[in-house]
């Protein structure tokens, strides 16, 4: 686990979650929503199908952004620049929020935060422009 101790130790204690230690995921299942998840064991290959109603991806600390590394101005670490205190980028019209933009705290108030900063600017840009 890449979680601070702390939260390590909540989860393990945690009687509703079950940990599954070495393993990846193959493919999320299900028609109209998420009803199962194929993992797969990396030690021993063994795969098995679990019955899940839902399915949290984490980017991890490496932020997924290099498609966009043509166009918008980035860190050393792949993190897309911002206007300080705004989520302007060097790019007109576009804005940045959340994790591709907050190496520090990468965590989800900072997304919240960051994208309702976005939608405010957003808003304005189209605004200013006469589109809405």
């Amino acid at each position: 686990m890449r979680a601070s101790h702390i939260m390590q130790e909540r989860v393990l204690r945690a009687p509703n979650l079950q940990v599954h230690w070495n393993t990846v995921t193959e493919e999320i299942l299900g028609e109209e929503g998420v009803e199962g998840v194929r993992v797969a064991n990396v030690l021993t290959g063994e795969t098995e199908i679990l019955p899940v109603t839902g399915f949290f991806v984490a980017i991890g600390h490496k932020p997924n952004t290099e498609l966009f590394s043509d166009w918008i101005t980035m860190d050393e670490n792949k993190y897309i620049k911002a206007t300080p205190g705004r989520s302007f980028t060097n790019v007109e019209g576009v804005f940045v929020c959340g994790d591709a933009q907050d190496h520090i705290y990468r965590q989800a108030v900072t997304a919240a935060g960051t994208g309702c900063m976005a939608a405010l600017d957003a808003e304005r840009y189209l605004s200013e422009k006469g589109i809405i």
